[in-house]
């Protein structure tokens, strides 16, 4: 039998015990339907991490992603993530341990933490300030062609372009690492301090994104966090989006504001607002997902007497109301939402 085979064998027997597999390894998570939700890879408390159950709709039981970091695979990637710095050979010991096919001498029956959580996180947020690092500026890339394609102008020193970024495209370990263009953001905390980096995959045929599942993904963290656009005036609002697209396209239409993107609905709700802000606009989109994030945000700046808006595109989201309506149009329709909730713009 091949190592491929083998390892192949053993994340099928692991996905058939995925219930079991999560109680033991991640127990400070929670079964959510046919979901077990956990913080991270790291096994903290939270729900950013989602590892499929049973298999359902052409998925495959034991398959997992991190929304925080776009982190994907199958049960022997998670296994060998949780355990820490351990060598394959370690994690396959590990499972075959936990299925009952052989002893463990080498390892513990509680998974060895050669690293902790948060070393672990700190090592993921190195990785990122390196590759935003080895980035170089977006404008006349193929990142702002992308970009305004879809019609965005307004860009900034948080955007980058690299034109060879490792990708990893399917979840079996013998797929080979590709290095793809990417555009690169990156996100910080309210100190201004990298904390992470988004990858959106692109295809230099099209100038659109890779095809390829997951094309947008982040490395380090994101929670609370934000990729930031500074206007350069002095004013206290700041609007505050879901998706990169969704924000610039809205910074597109009004220049003169600050913006800060929080990549998804889940880390719109749990952005934290930065000192000295007076009201934030909340940028959602037109769906249930967005409607309960913009209320779990704005429950949170009601407790830290910040006002607060909504900003809700009459589309799905705000770059297809930019792509369908123009610029000048977006702009309009932002600034009329805006005064009907007490703000007059000059020159609006």
């Amino acid at each position: 039998m091949s190592a491929r085979r083998s390892i192949a064998d053993l994340s099928a027997d692991l996905a058939d015990r995925a219930e079991s597999f999560c109680r033991q390894y991640f127990p400070e998570g929670s079964k959510q339907g046919n979901y077990w939700q956990v913080g991270d890879t790291s096994g903290a408390k939270g729900q950013s991490l989602a590892i499929r159950l049973h298999a359902q709709g052409g998925r495959k039981a034991g398959s997992w992603q991190d929304f925080a970091t776009g982190q994907y695979g199958d049960l022997i990637d998670l296994l060998q993530e949780r355990l820490g710095s351990v060598t394959l050979k370690e994690t396959l010991r590990e499972a075959r341990s936990f299925l009952g096919e052989a002893p463990c001498p080498a390892m513990p029956r509680e998974p060895r933490k050669a690293e902790r959580p948060d070393t672990a996180s700190a090592k993921r947020i190195a990785r990122a300030r390196k590759l935003f690092a080895a980035g170089k500026p977006a404008l006349g890339t193929l990142a702002a062609t992308y970009l305004q394609g879809r019609g965005i102008t307004r860009l900034g020193p948080a955007l980058r372009y690299h034109p060879r970024v490792f990708l990893r495209q399917g979840e079996d370990d013998a797929d080979p690492l590709q290095r793809v263009p990417a555009l690169l953001a990156k996100i910080t905390d309210n100190r201004g301090q990298i904390t992470g980096c988004a990858r959106t995959y692109l295809d230099p045929s099209t100038g659109g994104l890779a095809e390829i599942e997951s094309p947008k993904r982040i490395l380090g963290q994101l929670h609370g966090h934000a990729i930031r656009f500074w206007s350069g005036a002095s004013r206290g609002d700041l609007i505050v989006g879901e998706g990169l697209e969704n924000t610039l396209s809205i910074g597109t239409a009004l220049p003169e504001f600050d913006l800060a993107s929080c990549l998804t609905t889940t880390h719109l709700g749990l952005f934290i607002p930065p000192p000295g802000i007076k009201r934030i606009w909340i940028a959602r989109d037109n769906d249930e997902a967005g409607r309960n994030a913009s209320m779990r945000l704005r429950n949170q700046l009601e407790l830290r007497d910040i006002a607060c808006g909504d900003l809700v595109p009459a589309m799905g989201d705000f770059n297809d109301d930019l792509r369908a309506f123009g610029r000048d149009a977006l702009r309009r329709s932002l600034l009329r939402a805006m005064k009907k909730q007490g703000l007059a713009i000059e020159g609006g």
